[in-house]
């Protein structure tokens, strides 16, 4: 297993809860989208494909959700280790979780893709 130091991945951490945040609010302004296009076409593709999206929302949502409990399932961890040491932090190393930064890495693609399909979809519909 590799290691990594405490500081830095405590930085890391923070950095995917700030972008858990935007992806969140960015959630929410992506569903307002959806629903003006419902509101204003009520085909029945096009209702089939709103449905997809609020699905996929769905599925989004619970993502952000358990990847911010996992980090902070590590956050606490990282914290309590410090408490024991909190002398030279900056040097004290913890096994890293590429796992994590792979599942960052993974969440931000998919939820990109998403976005744009979202996009080609209100530009075609509404």
């Amino acid at each position: 297993m590799e290691s990594t130091k405490i500081d830095s991945l405590h930085i890391e951490h923070r950095e995917w809860l700030k972008k858990l945040d935007f992806y969140q609010e960015d959630l929410t302004i992506l569903k307002r989208r959806l629903e003006e296009i419902a509101a204003k076409n009520t085909a029945k593709d096009v209702l089939s494909m709103v449905e997809h999206f609020q699905n996929q929302f769905i599925i989004q949502k619970n993502e952000i959700d358990e990847f911010r409990h996992s980090i902070k399932i590590l956050g606490n961890e990282i914290e309590s280790i410090i408490n024991k040491n909190p002398i030279a932090i900056n040097r004290q190393r913890i096994e890293d979780h590429p796992e994590l930064r792979e599942r960052m890495e993974r969440f931000e693609k998919i939820f990109h893709e998403l976005r744009m399909e979202l996009m080609r979809f209100a530009s075609k519909n509404f």
